[in-house]
């Protein structure tokens, strides 16, 4: 098992850093961290580790995306930012209608890393069709969302305070839904007894540590660079990155699971959905083929197996 996991995770590191090796911008932040590493060392660390946690691409060169007016859009202060919470309203949420609305099932999405609540939105438009109520989640220093960076412990802590607010509403969440990084919080939060009575992870990465890996390929850092800026992240977080690891949160979750990824996905390999499998008492795995890692987000077929999933669980 153990070799096993290695070449899966070694895998994912390789493909993800190919991919993001493509970018001119990252070539330039390379050379930097480099020089940085040979003169002062201590400095390189700091400056590996706010890169590490901004998420790229950065929220400014994203295009803001227009919603319907069925979108109610908030900003809730969140720590030192904020997150944005987009809630889907119709004729059953309204004040005439409050009764019926408080008996959909209401499911909370969330995006990936470096990602933003506008890819969520197929998918969140196929529940409403189901007559279910989306809400989505945009993580701080993600899309409309204050801050300039983010954690992957602060997705998780954003996802259990949106819950508890909308709980404090009187708002019980059927399900959650968490696409690849959001993915890695989602288990967390629910393992961690989050009240649902479902989860679907979409192509979520099974040890979410390795993008320090990943990072340090990419922008050429030392072993010792890479390790000095996860101890870093990890005492401001109070957390170890390993405790996202499949193996400690996906044992932990109790309710009913799906587990969707693409066997052609160049960021979280199929790999980390098998080894999902491994570890999570009651899930079942759906496996796409030629969507890769974002137009699984998209995809009809997709959106038509979550639903299913979700149907039963009501």
């Amino acid at each position: 098992m153990t070799t096993h996991t290695a070449t899966a995770s070694a895998t994912s590191v390789n493909a993800t850093a190919q991919f993001y090796q493509r970018s001119t911008g990252v070539r330039l932040f390379r050379s930097a961290l480099i020089s940085a590493q040979s003169l002062w060392p201590t400095l390189a660390e700091r400056m590996a580790k706010r890169l590490f946690l901004t998420p790229l691409p950065p929220k400014w060169l994203q295009r803001k995306s227009a919603w319907a007016v069925q979108w109610h859009i908030e900003q809730w202060s969140f720590e030192r930012a904020s997150v944005t919470v987009y809630r889907h309203q119709n004729s059953a949420t309204c004040v005439a209608h409050a009764d019926e609305a408080a008996t959909r099932p209401h499911v909370l999405l969330m995006h990936g890393w470096g990602g933003h609540a506008a890819q969520m939105l197929p998918l969140a438009e196929a529940l409403v069709d189901a007559r279910m109520v989306p809400i989505i989640i945009e993580a701080p220093a993600h899309g409309r969302s204050a801050g300039s960076t983010a954690t992957l412990p602060q997705f998780a802590r954003a996802m259990e305070y949106v819950a508890a607010r909308l709980r404090e509403q009187g708002v019980s969440l059927h399900a959650i839904i968490a696409h690849s990084l959001g993915g890695s919080a989602g288990a967390r939060v629910v393992a961690r007894g989050l009240r649902t009575q479902g989860l679907v992870l979409i192509a979520a990465p099974d040890a979410p540590r390795d993008y320090t890996r990943m990072f340090a390929q990419v922008f050429g850092l030392s072993e010792q660079t890479r390790a000095a800026m996860q101890r870093r992240i990890e005492a401001q977080e109070g957390m170890l990155m390993e405790q996202f690891d499949a193996a400690q949160s996906a044992p932990n979750v109790q309710v009913p699971t799906l587990v969707v990824h693409d066997a052609n996905d160049a960021i979280n390999t199929f790999t980390g959905a098998e080894r999902f499998m491994r570890y999570l008492p009651n899930a079942q795995l759906l496996r796409t083929e030629g969507l890769g890692h974002r137009k699984i987000l998209k995809d009809a077929d997709t959106h038509a197996h979550v639903v299913k999933f979700l149907m039963r669980l009501v």
